[in-house]
């Protein structure tokens, strides 16, 4: 799955939950999580529950305090795949 792929899936998969739209509009790497997207951190494990299913894969605790940007999760997805 190339980086582009794995990116637009992540934008599906953060979309419900994102209380910012206007970072949705600049969805990059560099796209914070908390910052750009206003997602709460109740929301966020919402989020890593939905990649782990998108993806099939299991996010680890160290793992998942890692993944604060959009460019965090696609190397966590990355390594798991």
């Amino acid at each position: 799955m190339s980086e582009k792929e794995i990116i637009q899936k992540l934008k599906r998969i953060v979309e419900p939950y994102v209380q910012r739209n206007e970072g949705l509009d600049n969805f990059h790497e560099e796209t914070d999580f908390l910052r750009d997207l206003e997602i709460n951190s109740a929301n966020l494990v919402d989020v890593i529950l939905d990649v782990e299913d998108e993806f099939d894969i299991t996010i680890d605790n160290e793992s998942m305090e890692g993944m604060l940007t959009v460019g965090d999760a696609k190397n966590i997805i990355q390594h798991k795949l």
